[in-house]
């Protein structure tokens, strides 16, 4: 039912099993974890296969569900988003007679919180993630700027440096890019920034539909004046690759991303190559807050593969102390450890991660746990409303009290 096995790993000559695993789709990501599985693969014998699966999030799911609804093996790990685990649950092993008490333990509890569904650990913590506001140090020094608050002085500050900037010929620069296309990274975005200002989580953890106040107004019509001002209107159409093509390139001065940028943007061939820096997402206002969405990958076992005890012991190699302190030193990648916030190696690595730890430990979750397996329609809602508000097709007030009633709909009638 795969379209493409990409690479498959040998243990030793007596390979016992095969474990197909999908993790990571291009780029470091991908290759961190060939890596990774090659090395389980060679200390205990068994092979791994990698499976293609689709880079976009809402097509891997799409896969994930159509291959587990059908009691396909072709799949043994699957890495799955964080809002994934309510809606793949039934179909995935739990894990907690494979993972020791005492490793697990090891990680973030509201990670493990996350993973957990009727009482059974579906997944286990991978990395975890916070956006993040890289904005060019170089720029706001050079024009007498700091590093905004809020969001009003960060649109504020881009249009300074923009009109000066044009001023000396550079006709090329932006003031902010961001995740804007219509999909899962503009409900991260937009819920950041309904948040930042006071205006709840779409969805609370009672199950209250929040959505339709003044506040989370107010944030997406701030938003929708960027558009045009500070962000060029094809940030419509933006998904986290194309925003950092044009900031890595030196066309932007802010850029709001994930933590994965920050050696990217530091590789010895980046034309910004040492004048990034990362800060908190701004502030809604002087009442407001720093706010990020809780993102991050999981790593789960299929409850239909064949080789179930070999997989979670993958799972355990790929999840350990040792993997993600790899990986967040060569890929920039959030540790679900909190011991590893205290590695001087990591710290060196990603120098902000101290810095934004309790940003990234206290990040705000997108409504998945109560919603369930109706999360997807919730988050579609969401990001189609925001959309619709960016692009000038509908107001904030009127968008928000359609996609309230939509939302109690789905909920049907508010029992989630």
């Amino acid at each position: 039912m795969i379209a493409a096995m990409l690479v498959l790993l040998g243990g030793a000559a007596r390979a016992q099993v095969t474990v197909a695993i999908a993790c990571g789709a291009v780029g470091v990501e991908f290759a961190l974890c060939r890596d990774a599985a090659q090395e389980w693969a060679a200390q205990t014998g068994n092979r791994v296969q990698l499976v293609s699966t689709p880079s976009g999030s809402t097509e891997r799911l799409a896969l994930y569900q159509q291959l587990l609804s059908a009691g396909a093996t072709d799949i043994d790990v699957l890495q799955i988003d964080v809002v994934w685990p309510g809606i793949l649950a039934p179909h995935l092993l739990d894990l907690a007679p494979h993972i020791p008490a005492d490793i697990r333990a090891q990680h973030f509890p509201a990670a493990i919180a996350n993973n957990t569904a009727e009482d059974r650990l579906v997944a286990m913590p991978w990395f975890t993630n916070g956006g993040v506001l890289y904005y060019r140090r170089d720029l706001l020094e050079r024009h007498g700027r700091t590093v905004p608050e809020t969001w009003a002085q960060m649109a504020e500050t881009a249009l300074a440096i923009l009109a000066a900037e044009r001023a000396a010929g550079n006709e090329r620069l932006l003031g902010y890019v961001f995740q804007g296309r219509a999909y899962e990274g503009l409900t991260v975005n937009a819920l950041e920034w309904v948040h930042s200002h006071g205006g709840g989580t779409i969805v609370e953890a009672d199950g209250r539909i929040s959505i339709d106040n003044p506040r989370a107004a107010a944030a997406l019509r701030q938003a929708a004046s960027w558009i045009g001002r500070i962000a060029p209107r094809g940030v419509l159409n933006y998904a986290e690759e194309d925003a950092r093509g044009v900031f890595q390139t030196g066309n932007a001065i802010f850029m709001r991303n994930w933590p994965y940028a920050w050696p990217l943007m530091n590789a010895a061939d980046s034309p910004v190559r040492g004048q990034v820096g990362v800060a908190l997402l701004p502030k809604g206002g002087a009442e407001g807050t720093h706010s990020t969405t809780l993102g991050g990958e999981q790593l789960a076992v299929s409850r239909y593969s064949r080789h179930p005890a070999e997989a979670a012991a993958l799972v355990r190699h790929l999840t350990a102390a040792a993997e993600q302190k790899r990986r967040a030193i060569a890929g920039g990648f959030n540790p679900t450890l909190p011991a590893l916030y205290q590695d001087a190696a990591v710290l060196t690595a990603n120098p902000f991660f101290g810095t934004l730890y309790d940003s990234f430990v206290n990040a705000v979750a997108r409504p998945s746990g109560v919603a369930g397996d109706r999360y997807n329609q919730v988050s579609s809602q969401f990001w189609n409303t925001a959309h619709a508000v960016l692009s000038g097709e509908a107001e904030a007030e009127a968008a928000l009290a359609r996609l309230a009633r939509n939302l109690q709909r789905i909920s049907r009638n508010g029992r989630w």
